[in-house]
């Protein structure tokens, strides 16, 4: 069995004639939780979108459990089991709560947790389950980062990405957002976790990578690099 859930290889992707990524190498371990730091313009939502086959690369490969879906289409990755949380939630404003869940309903894998059902989604996030009628479009910030994380949820994925998922959220949602994504980690699903915090990222990742203009700056665990420390000045410009 594939001891990596998600591994990209000396991907390569561009934007036109911008190349974004290059010669990206890393890999999420069965059941562990990855961090990806950056400064804005890193390539770290790049590599989600390479991930889940939104952008194909030019160059390299991208297994899932040791199977290979570099340049498949978005359904069949997902198909795999990846799911995105997508930078900006990107809910359906115009459906209610619960169309949003159930139209990305699927059987997908189960996990120790799983099956993620309407119900288990509701029990996870009660304020949803009180909305379950109202539109996508009249929800508070916090209540559409619980969505669209719950309409990911619902396709039982084994991997999940979740781009900034704490983007524009007061500090009370940002920590109730964090505490999902551990009992999430708990529950034994295999996560990749872009943020732009470093503090919210080096409290509950297992392994980190950084990128520095679209390439990889640092691999390690996050206690490694608690202990040996790394200079974020240089990769992320801040303190």
């Amino acid at each position: 069995m594939a001891s990596s859930a998600l591994e990209l290889r000396d991907v390569d992707a561009f934007y036109g004639d911008s190349h974004v990524l290059q010669k990206v190498s890393f890999a999420l371990g069965a059941g562990r939780l990855l961090g990806l730091l950056g400064r804005n313009g890193a390539g770290k939502s790049t590599c989600m979108n390479v991930s889940v086959g939104l952008v194909p690369p030019r160059a390299g490969s991208v297994e899932v459990f040791g199977t290979q879906v570099a340049r498949l289409p978005p359904e069949m990755i997902a198909a795999r089991g990846v799911a995105l949380v997508p930078q900006g939630r990107r809910v359906f404003k115009s459906l209610t709560v619960r169309e949003n869940l159930m139209v990305a309903a699927q059987t997908g894998f189960a996990g120790r947790h799983a099956p993620w059902t309407e119900a288990t989604v509701f029990a996870m996030f009660p304020r949803l389950a009180e909305r379950r009628g109202q539109l996508a479009g009249y929800l508070s910030g916090g209540e559409q980062q619980m969505l669209a994380i719950g309409r990911a949820l619902m396709a039982n994925p084994r991997v999940l990405l979740m781009d900034e998922p704490s983007e524009g959220l007061a500090p009370q949602i940002v920590a109730e957002v964090m505490a999902t994504i551990r009992k999430l980690k708990e529950s034994g699903l295999s996560i990749v976790l872009v943020e732009q915090s470093p503090k919210l990222v080096f409290d509950i990742a297992d392994d980190i990578v950084i990128l520095n203009s679209g390439r990889v700056a640092v691999i390690s665990t996050a206690a490694a690099l608690k202990n040996d420390g790394v200079d974020l000045r240089q990769h992320l410009g801040v303190f």
